[in-house]
């Protein structure tokens, strides 16, 4: 009985222990957060999408981490999103006091080694989750002559682009490689919200690349006016409001064409993700996805994105993760392929 008993007794001793610490842990966390400043580093200039999501999440993620730190905005953009990366990879301080929106191109650009100003390893990132995903949408405007794939074929175009290194780039190289399309990229522009601009002045006749749900957030009077020609969409499946788009996937005629359009197309699904330094330590780690998630059902930023004209689909931190790793660890010969098509402009 005196066995039984001194095993109860330590049970009890190592459970108490075990929620001090648990305690104690939170308590250092709540205690480092109350005292701190977190940075949202945005890639983009203000306005335009990861401006518009970044700036919310900001919002009202703060009430959900440990402490309630002050969120401040911090725009960075440059590179289709590079420069925002090395910073937050490379120099930032690692102790959960910086978050941002990666760029959508840039596991690609990785994967693919297209630019050399791209210094970190993506998969080195603490994810935190996905905001939303939204397809891809290559579109002309309404003035244009080319009004559909087909017409692109025939017809060179000048399009807009954010930088090497973005989708803006990446996905109208590889259209005029694989489908035969002729685009011409035009550089120099900071943001989409530039590019529209130019499309609206008529010195583009398209965007190189854009999200769905950025349309319908920066320029929803475009999609409401026919302002806009949605010619192609890159995802796993197409748009709800998009039935008639030829989706990229659906056009593979070749087991290289399959591969090579699939990797295009997972990278889509990397969508709004958010993340900190490599090495944040553990527990602000746990904290800051914790907080995250339960800001993805927070009604206030639910209502606060939907009434801007924006989703919330979010996604996991282990799912962006996995995205990452696949799509940089796909095999060379597909990589090869995908190179090739991206790197001619």
């Amino acid at each position: 009985m005196r066995g039984f008993s001194t095993t109860v007794y330590c049970s009890v001793a190592i459970s108490g222990a075990l929620a001090s610490a648990e305690v104690a842990q939170a308590d250092a966390v709540s205690d480092f957060y109350k005292n701190a400043q977190v940075r949202m580093i945005i890639r983009s200039e203000a306005g335009g999408t990861y401006d518009f999501y970044s700036r919310i999440l900001s919002k009202h993620m703060r009430n959900h981490i440990p402490g309630n730190p002050q969120i401040v905005n911090v725009n960075m953009p440059g590179g289709g999103g590079i420069v925002a990366a090395n910073y937050v990879g490379k120099v930032a301080p690692r102790d959960g006091t910086i978050l941002t929106m990666m760029g959508l191109g840039l596991p690609v650009d990785q994967a693919l080694g297209l630019s050399k100003s791209l210094q970190v390893d993506m998969r080195d990132f603490t994810w935190l989750g996905s905001i939303s995903y939204s397809n891809q949408v290559l579109a002309t405007w309404r003035s244009a002559p080319v009004k559909s794939l087909e017409d692109a074929k025939r017809i060179a175009s000048q399009i807009g682009s954010t930088g090497a290194g973005s989708v803006s780039q990446q996905y109208p190289s590889f259209y005029n490689a694989f489908l035969g399309t002729k685009f011409k990229i035009v550089f120099g522009y900071t943001s989409s919200t530039q590019i529209n601009l130019a499309m609206e002045r008529g010195e583009l006749d398209g965007s190189g690349s854009t999200s769905w749900a950025q349309y319908l957030i920066d320029a929803p009077h475009y999609v409401r006016e026919k302002a806009i020609r949605p010619i192609i969409q890159v995802g796993l499946r197409k748009e709800p409001d998009l039935p008639d788009v030829p989706l990229l996937i659906d056009l593979a005629q070749t087991e290289e064409e399959k591969a090579a359009y699939r990797f295009i197309s997972n990278s889509v699904d990397f969508g709004r993700p958010i993340t900190s330094t490599p090495d944040v330590p553990a527990d602000r780690l746990a904290a800051l996805r914790e907080a995250f998630m339960k800001t993805m059902s927070d009604p206030g930023f639910i209502d606060e994105v939907k009434r801007g004209g924006g989703e919330v689909r979010p996604s996991s931190a282990d799912d962006i993760a996995r995205i990452v790793r696949e799509l940089i660890e796909t095999p060379e010969a597909v990589k090869a392929k995908v190179r090739t098509a991206i790197s001619e402009r």
